[in-house]
Parts: structure tokens; sequence; C-alpha cells
């Protein structure tokens, strides 16, 4: 099993980048959201990947993050949800929030990436709902972006040499903030899922808000009403 790929990108598709590592060839996968993110041909890079292994086929998925790749594999759990339509979700919605979506049930989120229908939108969120808790207790740590080499070592390549690639951009810090606030809310004894459907609507409310004001935000969401 193939989990992570270092090398240099030798072509990039409509939906696919060709990553040379030591003169060998990988055609991997990738979101349109990755695939924007991907620097350009001859510069370094690294993916997490996952390996799909059918009968006459073998395909790679490659991700930026542990948990767009987490997300992934739990996507692909899900009755009727194929390689193609996971990463359509990932796609459209990012891996954050995929999970948000989830985690408040909105399956009209998940129903905006192409080739998804209302009826696999409802049990993407059905089937994964009760799941999206343990995800984002980890997303502070899943949520860092996998950094290339400023050189990778390539055997004949025909790739043009380019400038290393920028670093790419630390995670997203609401990411931790969310884990944390989702940690403190289950420590006073919230359950598990309406402490992320709680923590899950205040980060979609406030992006940029940190832990406190993230479980402020939750706190009052969790108030009994009356």
């Amino acid at each position: 099993m193939i989990g992570k790929l270092t090398g240099v990108i030798d072509y990039i598709g409509t939906d696919h980048v060709l990553i040379d590592v030591r003169g060998v060839g990988y055609i991997v996968y990738v979101s349109e959201r990755t695939r924007m993110s991907l620097p350009g041909r001859g510069a370094p890079v690294a993916l997490y990947t996952d390996m799909l292994v059918q009968e006459t086929n073998l395909q790679l998925f490659g991700f930026t993050s542990l948990l767009e790749k987490e997300w992934y594999r739990l996507l692909i759990s899900v009755q009727g949800i194929g390689s193609k339509a996971a990463m359509a979700i990932l796609g459209t919605l990012g891996p954050e929030a995929t999970g948000r979506a989830i985690a408040l049930g909105d399956w009209t989120a998940v129903k905006a990436a192409p080739g998804v229908g209302p009826k696999i939108a409802q049990r993407v969120v059905n089937e994964l709902r009760d799941k999206a808790p343990t995800v984002m207790s980890m997303g502070g740590k899943l949520s860092e972006a996998l950094e290339a080499p400023e050189t990778v070592e390539v055997i004949e390549s025909n790739a043009p040499a380019a400038k290393p690639a920028p670093k790419k951009a630390p995670a997203k810090a609401n990411a931790s903030a969310e884990a944390e606030a989702l940690s403190a809310l289950q420590n006073l004894g919230y359950s598990p899922s309406d402490a992320a459907q709680a923590v899950a609507q205040s980060a979609q409310d406030a992006p940029e808000a940190d832990t406190s004001i993230l479980i402020k935000a939750a706190l009052r969401l969790l108030a009994p009403k009356g």
C-alpha cells in the first residue's frame, strides 16, 4: 500500500497529476481543490495517498492533508459513494467544510458536489454524522498540510527545472480551535454529537474564531431554550 509520495510534478491533468519519483511516474487522482493548489510542472510536491484496488485497475488518490484523506476514506465507506463522488465532495467543500456539513446534517451542502444527488447526500449525512465528532476532535493534527522538500532528486526527467515551490500555508487555526472546543464541551458533559453540531455551527458562523470564542458560541447554542 502506497501511503505517501514525494517527487516532482511532470504533468497536471484535469483530474490527476503525474509525479516523477526517482524516475518512476505515478498517476495520482486529486480533487479540483487540491489540483488548483499544486505548484507548477517541474516543482517538488508531496501528497498523502490512498490506493483503490479493483480486479482490473489500480488507482492512487492524493491529498494534501491527513484530514482530507480521512474524510475520503469515510465517504467511500458509504454505499453509493465511490472514489469519484468522494473527490467531488472534497473538491467542492474541502475537508473542514465537509465535516461541518455532516455534523450539522446539512445534506444540501453535500448535494452541491457534481454528480451527488439528494438521496446520496442524505445517506452521507445519516451514516457519517456520528463519526464526525471523532474526526473533528483530531482536526488540528490531521489538517496540517504536507510540505514538499525544496529539491528532489529525479532520474532522467524531461520536466524543466523550476523554482522551489512556495511553502504551503500553515493549517488554519480554526481546525485546531474546533478540536479544542469540541474536547472542552465533551469534558463539560455534552454528548459528542451535540457538541460537534454546536461547534460546527459556531465555526461556520465565525470562521476565524479562536477556541474560547467557539466555546462561548457553542454553549449559547446548547443552552436550554425557553
